[in-house]
Protein backbone atom coordinates (compact mmCIF):
# COMPACT_ATOMS: atom_id res chain seq x y z
CA UNK A 1 0.00 0.00 0.00
CA UNK A 2 1.20 3.50 -0.92
CA UNK A 3 0.03 5.38 2.53
CA UNK A 4 0.46 9.19 2.78
CA UNK A 5 1.06 11.54 6.00
CA UNK A 6 -0.21 14.90 5.91
CA UNK A 7 1.57 16.34 8.81
CA UNK A 8 4.55 14.12 8.81
CA UNK A 9 6.70 15.99 11.23
CA UNK A 10 4.48 15.60 14.48
CA UNK A 11 4.93 13.55 17.01
CA UNK A 12 2.26 11.15 16.44
CA UNK A 13 2.33 10.45 12.42
CA UNK A 14 6.25 10.77 12.47
CA UNK A 15 7.25 7.31 14.21
CA UNK A 16 3.98 5.80 12.54
CA UNK A 17 5.49 6.44 9.17
CA UNK A 18 8.80 4.96 10.19
CA UNK A 19 6.80 2.04 11.01
CA UNK A 20 4.44 1.95 8.43
CA UNK A 21 7.82 1.59 6.25
CA UNK A 22 9.73 -1.08 8.07
CA UNK A 23 6.52 -2.95 7.88
CA UNK A 24 6.74 -2.84 4.25
CA UNK A 25 4.16 -0.46 3.10
CA UNK A 26 5.63 2.54 0.65
CA UNK A 27 5.50 6.11 2.37
CA UNK A 28 5.06 9.92 1.11
CA UNK A 29 3.53 12.90 3.33
CA UNK A 30 3.63 16.67 3.63
CA UNK A 31 4.04 19.28 6.68
CA UNK A 32 4.23 22.31 6.88
CA UNK A 33 7.39 23.39 7.61
CA UNK A 34 10.76 21.39 8.36
CA UNK A 35 11.26 20.11 12.20
CA UNK A 36 13.19 17.29 13.96
CA UNK A 37 11.50 15.07 12.93
CA UNK A 38 10.88 15.45 9.01
CA UNK A 39 14.80 16.25 9.13
CA UNK A 40 14.83 12.58 10.62
CA UNK A 41 12.59 11.28 8.14
CA UNK A 42 14.42 12.30 5.37
CA UNK A 43 17.88 10.36 6.70
CA UNK A 44 15.53 7.37 6.58
CA UNK A 45 14.60 7.56 2.72
CA UNK A 46 10.87 8.75 3.59
CA UNK A 47 10.21 10.96 0.34
CA UNK A 48 8.61 14.42 2.15
CA UNK A 49 7.21 17.23 0.50
CA UNK A 50 6.85 20.72 2.54
CA UNK A 51 3.86 22.63 1.59
CA UNK A 52 0.52 21.58 1.75
CA UNK A 53 -1.36 23.49 -0.72
CA UNK A 54 -2.64 20.77 -2.30
CA UNK A 55 -0.66 20.50 -4.86
CA UNK A 56 2.11 18.27 -2.95
CA UNK A 57 -0.51 15.42 -2.60
CA UNK A 58 -1.75 15.61 -5.92
CA UNK A 59 2.09 15.40 -7.47
CA UNK A 60 2.73 11.94 -5.35
CA UNK A 61 -0.78 10.51 -5.65
CA UNK A 62 0.17 10.92 -9.55
CA UNK A 63 3.25 9.28 -9.31
CA UNK A 64 2.37 6.05 -7.05
CA UNK A 65 -1.92 5.93 -6.22
CA UNK A 66 -2.43 6.39 -3.17
CA UNK A 67 -4.35 3.98 -1.15
CA UNK A 68 -4.58 5.24 2.76
CA UNK A 69 -4.61 9.04 3.37
CA UNK A 70 -3.47 9.40 7.72
CA UNK A 71 -4.07 13.12 9.12
CA UNK A 72 -3.42 14.89 12.38
CA UNK A 73 -6.00 15.79 14.70
CA UNK A 74 -5.12 19.19 14.32
CA UNK A 75 -5.86 19.13 10.50
CA UNK A 76 -8.91 21.46 9.47
CA UNK A 77 -12.11 19.31 7.85
CA UNK A 78 -11.14 22.35 4.60
CA UNK A 79 -7.54 21.24 4.65
CA UNK A 80 -6.47 21.18 0.88
CA UNK A 81 -4.90 17.53 1.07
CA UNK A 82 -7.84 15.75 3.39
CA UNK A 83 -10.65 17.88 0.64
CA UNK A 84 -7.76 16.21 -1.97
CA UNK A 85 -8.14 12.68 -0.64
CA UNK A 86 -11.76 12.49 -0.10
CA UNK A 87 -12.52 13.92 -3.59
CA UNK A 88 -9.96 11.35 -4.71
CA UNK A 89 -11.69 7.98 -3.26
CA UNK A 90 -8.59 7.47 -1.20
CA UNK A 91 -9.08 5.79 2.58
CA UNK A 92 -8.96 8.55 5.21
CA UNK A 93 -8.27 7.74 8.77
CA UNK A 94 -6.27 9.48 11.90
CA UNK A 95 -2.81 7.53 12.97
CA UNK A 96 -4.88 5.33 15.28
CA UNK A 97 -6.91 3.10 13.00
CA UNK A 98 -3.76 2.39 10.84
CA UNK A 99 -1.40 1.63 13.97
CA UNK A 100 -4.18 -0.62 15.07
CA UNK A 101 -4.33 -1.89 11.56
CA UNK A 102 -0.47 -2.59 11.74
CA UNK A 103 -0.11 -4.22 15.04
CA UNK A 104 -3.33 -6.91 14.33
CA UNK A 105 -1.37 -7.37 10.44
CA UNK A 106 1.85 -8.47 12.33
CA UNK A 107 -0.04 -10.08 15.85
CA UNK A 108 1.86 -8.46 17.93
CA UNK A 109 1.16 -7.31 21.80
CA UNK A 110 0.60 -3.89 22.74
CA UNK A 111 2.58 -2.66 25.51
CA UNK A 112 0.42 1.01 26.18
CA UNK A 113 2.06 3.68 27.94
CA UNK A 114 -0.36 6.09 28.84
CA UNK A 115 -1.15 9.11 31.64
CA UNK A 116 -1.13 12.97 32.12
CA UNK A 117 2.84 13.45 32.32
CA UNK A 118 5.70 11.16 32.05
CA UNK A 119 4.56 9.32 28.64
CA UNK A 120 7.74 10.00 26.57
CA UNK A 121 10.05 9.50 29.31
CA UNK A 122 8.40 6.33 30.44
CA UNK A 123 8.02 4.71 26.51
CA UNK A 124 11.62 5.64 25.94
CA UNK A 125 13.09 3.90 29.41
CA UNK A 126 11.13 0.91 27.79
CA UNK A 127 12.50 0.93 24.54
CA UNK A 128 16.22 1.60 25.80
CA UNK A 129 15.97 -1.45 28.40
CA UNK A 130 14.75 -3.87 25.59
CA UNK A 131 17.40 -2.66 23.39
CA UNK A 132 20.05 -3.05 26.14
CA UNK A 133 18.45 -6.64 26.98
CA UNK A 134 18.63 -7.64 23.80
CA UNK A 135 14.69 -8.17 23.53
CA UNK A 136 13.55 -7.15 20.22
CA UNK A 137 10.57 -4.44 20.25
CA UNK A 138 8.38 -2.19 17.79
CA UNK A 139 7.67 0.39 19.13
CA UNK A 140 6.42 4.21 18.45
CA UNK A 141 7.18 7.14 20.64
CA UNK A 142 6.13 10.69 20.35
CA UNK A 143 10.09 12.47 20.10
CA UNK A 144 13.53 12.12 18.57
CA UNK A 145 15.89 9.07 20.50
CA UNK A 146 20.08 9.35 20.53
CA UNK A 147 19.78 5.73 20.45
CA UNK A 148 17.33 4.84 17.46
CA UNK A 149 14.79 6.31 15.10
CA UNK A 150 11.18 7.62 16.86
CA UNK A 151 9.07 4.28 15.17
CA UNK A 152 10.32 0.90 14.47
CA UNK A 153 8.85 -2.36 13.52
CA UNK A 154 10.69 -5.54 14.01
CA UNK A 155 9.33 -8.51 12.66
CA UNK A 156 11.21 -10.77 15.37
CA UNK A 157 9.18 -8.73 17.83
CA UNK A 158 6.72 -10.09 19.91
CA UNK A 159 5.75 -6.70 21.53
CA UNK A 160 4.80 -3.72 20.47
CA UNK A 161 5.70 -0.64 22.73
CA UNK A 162 3.86 2.49 22.27
CA UNK A 163 3.16 6.55 23.54
CA UNK A 164 -0.59 5.80 24.07
CA UNK A 165 -1.99 9.40 23.92
CA UNK A 166 -5.20 10.28 25.67
CA UNK A 167 -5.81 13.49 23.35
CA UNK A 168 -8.07 13.01 20.85
CA UNK A 169 -9.27 9.91 23.32
CA UNK A 170 -6.39 7.90 21.05
CA UNK A 171 -5.88 5.69 23.68
CA UNK A 172 -9.57 4.34 23.27
CA UNK A 173 -8.91 2.73 19.89
CA UNK A 174 -6.54 0.16 21.50
CA UNK A 175 -6.71 -3.49 24.03
CA UNK A 176 -2.95 -3.48 25.38
CA UNK A 177 -1.82 -6.55 26.49
CA UNK A 178 -0.13 -4.15 29.14
CA UNK A 179 -0.95 -0.92 30.31
CA UNK A 180 0.94 1.56 32.04
CA UNK A 181 0.16 4.58 33.63
CA UNK A 182 2.72 7.29 35.12
CA UNK A 183 0.51 9.79 36.36
CA UNK A 184 -2.81 11.09 36.33
CA UNK A 185 -4.34 15.06 36.14
CA UNK A 186 -6.82 16.91 34.24
CA UNK A 187 -6.16 17.90 30.47
CA UNK A 188 -6.78 18.07 27.12
CA UNK A 189 -10.07 20.24 27.82
CA UNK A 190 -10.50 20.37 23.93
CA UNK A 191 -11.01 16.49 24.11
CA UNK A 192 -12.74 16.46 27.73
CA UNK A 193 -15.27 18.74 28.46
CA UNK A 194 -14.11 18.03 32.74
CA UNK A 195 -12.21 16.09 35.11
CA UNK A 196 -15.27 13.58 35.37
CA UNK A 197 -15.37 12.85 31.81
CA UNK A 198 -11.80 12.44 31.31
CA UNK A 199 -11.47 10.62 34.68
CA UNK A 200 -14.54 8.18 33.22
CA UNK A 201 -11.83 7.95 29.95
CA UNK A 202 -9.00 6.25 32.01
CA UNK A 203 -11.00 3.82 33.54
CA UNK A 204 -12.50 2.70 30.35
CA UNK A 205 -8.95 1.97 29.40
CA UNK A 206 -7.90 0.41 31.99
CA UNK A 207 -10.73 -1.72 31.77
CA UNK A 208 -10.22 -2.73 27.87
CA UNK A 209 -6.33 -3.84 28.73
CA UNK A 210 -5.32 -7.22 30.27
CA UNK A 211 -2.95 -5.85 32.34
CA UNK A 212 -2.56 -2.52 34.08
CA UNK A 213 0.46 -0.92 36.51
CA UNK A 214 -0.01 2.01 38.17
CA UNK A 215 0.34 4.47 41.22
CA UNK A 216 -1.63 4.26 44.29
CA UNK A 217 -2.30 8.12 44.19
CA UNK A 218 -3.75 7.64 40.46
CA UNK A 219 -5.88 4.91 41.34
CA UNK A 220 -7.48 6.94 44.11
CA UNK A 221 -7.85 10.31 41.55
CA UNK A 222 -10.21 7.70 39.84
CA UNK A 223 -12.33 7.96 42.44
CA UNK A 224 -13.79 4.28 41.09
CA UNK A 225 -12.66 1.00 41.20
CA UNK A 226 -11.87 0.00 37.31
CA UNK A 227 -12.86 -3.99 36.87
CA UNK A 228 -9.52 -4.67 35.60
CA UNK A 229 -6.05 -6.58 36.74
CA UNK A 230 -3.63 -4.35 38.15
CA UNK A 231 -0.88 -3.65 40.32
CA UNK A 232 -1.03 -0.50 42.12
CA UNK A 233 1.98 0.90 43.93
CA UNK A 234 2.83 2.94 46.95
CA UNK A 235 4.00 5.91 45.49
CA UNK A 236 6.37 7.09 48.68
CA UNK A 237 8.66 3.47 47.73
CA UNK A 238 12.24 3.76 48.83
CA UNK A 239 13.73 4.24 44.90
CA UNK A 240 17.16 4.48 45.67
CA UNK A 241 18.38 1.60 43.88
CA UNK A 242 17.37 4.03 40.70
CA UNK A 243 20.23 6.48 40.01
CA UNK A 244 18.81 9.12 37.25
CA UNK A 245 17.99 12.33 38.41
CA UNK A 246 13.97 13.38 39.07
CA UNK A 247 11.91 12.00 41.57
CA UNK A 248 9.09 11.82 38.60
CA UNK A 249 12.15 10.07 36.28
CA UNK A 250 12.80 7.93 39.21
CA UNK A 251 9.15 6.76 39.41
CA UNK A 252 8.63 6.36 35.66
CA UNK A 253 11.69 3.98 35.60
CA UNK A 254 10.31 1.83 38.12
CA UNK A 255 7.08 1.24 36.50
CA UNK A 256 9.11 0.50 33.58
CA UNK A 257 11.53 -2.17 35.59
CA UNK A 258 8.40 -3.59 36.98
CA UNK A 259 7.04 -4.12 33.70
CA UNK A 260 10.07 -5.57 32.16
CA UNK A 261 10.24 -7.93 35.22
CA UNK A 262 6.27 -9.16 35.04
CA UNK A 263 6.65 -9.75 30.39
CA UNK A 264 10.49 -11.31 31.28
CA UNK A 265 10.49 -13.46 33.90
CA UNK A 266 13.95 -14.68 33.56
CA UNK A 267 16.03 -11.45 32.81
CA UNK A 268 17.20 -10.20 36.55
CA UNK A 269 15.87 -7.14 38.28
CA UNK A 270 19.58 -5.85 38.82
CA UNK A 271 20.19 -6.19 35.38
CA UNK A 272 17.27 -4.36 34.47
CA UNK A 273 17.79 -1.53 37.01
CA UNK A 274 21.69 -1.47 35.56
CA UNK A 275 20.06 -1.01 31.89
CA UNK A 276 17.68 1.91 33.16
CA UNK A 277 19.76 3.75 35.61
CA UNK A 278 22.44 4.57 31.93
CA UNK A 279 19.13 5.92 29.85
CA UNK A 280 20.28 8.94 28.40
CA UNK A 281 17.19 10.28 27.93
CA UNK A 282 14.89 12.01 24.90
CA UNK A 283 14.63 14.70 22.65
CA UNK A 284 12.64 17.72 24.89
CA UNK A 285 12.38 16.28 27.80
CA UNK A 286 14.92 17.56 30.15
CA UNK A 287 17.61 17.60 27.03
CA UNK A 288 20.92 19.19 27.45
CA UNK A 289 21.42 22.02 24.58
CA UNK A 290 25.03 23.43 26.09
CA UNK A 291 26.67 24.03 29.46
CA UNK A 292 23.93 25.03 31.55
CA UNK A 293 21.07 25.08 29.12
CA UNK A 294 18.04 22.77 28.62
CA UNK A 295 14.97 22.41 26.36
CA UNK A 296 11.63 20.86 27.85
CA UNK A 297 8.03 19.74 26.60
CA UNK A 298 6.22 19.93 29.81
CA UNK A 299 3.66 22.89 29.40
CA UNK A 300 1.90 21.69 32.63
CA UNK A 301 1.86 23.50 36.33
CA UNK A 302 2.33 19.59 37.80
CA UNK A 303 5.06 19.04 34.87
CA UNK A 304 6.78 21.94 35.87
CA UNK A 305 7.25 21.67 39.04
CA UNK A 306 8.67 18.57 38.79
CA UNK A 307 10.97 19.23 35.86
CA UNK A 308 12.62 22.18 38.44
CA UNK A 309 12.61 19.65 41.04
CA UNK A 310 15.27 17.65 38.82
CA UNK A 311 16.65 20.60 37.70
CA UNK A 312 17.78 21.67 41.23
CA UNK A 313 19.41 18.15 41.78
CA UNK A 314 21.80 19.59 39.11
CA UNK A 315 22.12 22.78 39.97
CA UNK A 316 21.47 25.53 42.82
CA UNK A 317 20.48 28.29 40.90
CA UNK A 318 17.66 27.46 37.84
CA UNK A 319 16.58 29.98 35.72
CA UNK A 320 12.90 29.21 34.00
CA UNK A 321 11.73 30.43 30.81
CA UNK A 322 8.00 29.64 30.27
CA UNK A 323 5.37 29.49 27.25
CA UNK A 324 2.65 28.45 28.06
CA UNK A 325 0.63 26.46 25.73
CA UNK A 326 -2.80 26.97 23.97
CA UNK A 327 -5.16 29.65 25.70
CA UNK A 328 -8.14 27.00 26.05
CA UNK A 329 -5.56 25.14 28.20
CA UNK A 330 -4.70 28.51 29.94
CA UNK A 331 -8.38 29.07 30.85
CA UNK A 332 -8.77 25.50 32.78
CA UNK A 333 -5.18 25.58 34.85
CA UNK A 334 -5.13 29.20 35.03
CA UNK A 335 -5.99 28.52 38.55
CA UNK A 336 -2.71 25.98 39.35
CA UNK A 337 0.02 28.42 39.10
CA UNK A 338 0.04 29.05 42.72
CA UNK A 339 3.63 27.21 43.75
CA UNK A 340 4.62 24.85 40.91
CA UNK A 341 7.49 27.49 40.10
CA UNK A 342 9.05 27.73 43.41
CA UNK A 343 11.84 26.23 42.81
CA UNK A 344 13.00 28.84 40.20
CA UNK A 345 15.05 31.57 41.15
CA UNK A 346 14.17 34.08 38.53
CA UNK A 347 11.12 33.33 35.19
CA UNK A 348 10.69 34.65 32.21
CA UNK A 349 6.74 34.26 31.44
CA UNK A 350 6.08 34.38 27.99
CA UNK A 351 2.97 34.85 25.57
CA UNK A 352 0.96 31.90 25.08
CA UNK A 353 1.61 29.98 22.01
CA UNK A 354 -1.44 29.30 20.38
CA UNK A 355 -2.96 26.35 18.80
CA UNK A 356 -6.67 24.74 17.91
CA UNK A 357 -8.42 27.84 19.74
CA UNK A 358 -11.81 28.83 20.69
CA UNK A 359 -12.07 32.40 18.96
CA UNK A 360 -14.59 33.81 21.21
CA UNK A 361 -12.27 33.03 24.54
CA UNK A 362 -10.42 35.99 26.11
CA UNK A 363 -6.55 35.72 25.58
CA UNK A 364 -5.15 35.39 29.11
CA UNK A 365 -1.97 37.06 29.54
CA UNK A 366 1.43 36.37 31.56
CA UNK A 367 0.34 38.98 33.97
CA UNK A 368 -3.04 37.11 34.36
CA UNK A 369 -1.87 33.52 34.29
CA UNK A 370 1.23 34.40 36.82
CA UNK A 371 -0.71 36.75 39.33
CA UNK A 372 -1.27 33.98 41.59
CA UNK A 373 2.59 32.50 42.04
CA UNK A 374 3.51 32.40 45.19
CA UNK A 375 7.06 34.08 44.31
CA UNK A 376 5.28 36.54 41.68
CA UNK A 377 7.70 38.79 42.29
CA UNK A 378 10.39 36.79 40.80
CA UNK A 379 8.78 37.11 37.24
CA UNK A 380 9.95 38.62 34.22
CA UNK A 381 7.06 39.60 31.30
CA UNK A 382 9.23 38.62 27.95
CA UNK A 383 9.52 37.64 24.51
CA UNK A 384 11.63 35.48 22.15
CA UNK A 385 13.27 37.58 21.33
CA UNK A 386 17.36 38.79 20.98
CA UNK A 387 16.92 40.82 24.77
CA UNK A 388 15.92 37.31 26.48
CA UNK A 389 18.48 35.69 24.73
CA UNK A 390 21.06 38.29 26.16
CA UNK A 391 19.73 37.88 29.45
CA UNK A 392 19.84 34.39 29.82
CA UNK A 393 23.29 34.39 28.56
CA UNK A 394 23.90 36.24 31.62
CA UNK A 395 22.51 33.59 33.82
CA UNK A 396 24.57 31.18 32.21
CA UNK A 397 27.65 33.03 32.90
CA UNK A 398 27.27 33.63 36.77
CA UNK A 399 26.60 29.79 36.93
CA UNK A 400 22.72 29.26 36.40
CA UNK A 401 20.73 26.27 35.24
CA UNK A 402 18.56 27.56 32.38
CA UNK A 403 15.17 25.53 31.58
CA UNK A 404 13.02 26.42 28.85
CA UNK A 405 9.73 24.88 29.01
CA UNK A 406 6.85 24.32 26.89
CA UNK A 407 5.62 23.41 23.77
CA UNK A 408 5.54 25.81 21.22
CA UNK A 409 7.92 27.57 19.69
CA UNK A 410 10.38 27.82 22.55
CA UNK A 411 12.35 24.84 21.62
CA UNK A 412 13.00 25.81 17.78
CA UNK A 413 13.98 29.21 19.26
CA UNK A 414 16.26 28.73 21.74
CA UNK A 415 18.23 25.69 19.32
CA UNK A 416 18.33 28.34 16.48
CA UNK A 417 20.39 30.51 19.14
CA UNK A 418 22.96 27.83 20.33
CA UNK A 419 23.92 26.81 17.06
CA UNK A 420 24.20 30.34 16.19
Amino acid sequence: MHIYFSGIGGVGLGPLAEITRDAGHQVSGSDREEGLMTRQLRVSGINIAIGQDGSQINLAHTSQPIDWFVYTAALPEDHPELVYARDNGIRVSKRDELLAHIIEEKDLKLIAVSGTHGKTTTTGMLIWAFKQLGLPASYAVGTTLSFGPSGKFDPSSEYFIYECDEFDRNMLHFEPHLTLITSLDYDHPDTYENPHVYKDAFVTFLEQSGYCMLWEKDLRYLGADPRADLEAYDEFLDLGHIKLAGDHVRHNAYLVERAVGRLFPDVGRKQITSALNDFPGTARRFEKLAENLYTDYGHHPVEIAATLQLARELSEHVVLVYQPHQNVRQHEIKDDYTDCMQLADEIYWLPTYQSREDPNLEVLTPEQLSANLVNRDSVHIANLNDELWISLQKHRDSGSLILCMGAGSIDSWVREHVQS
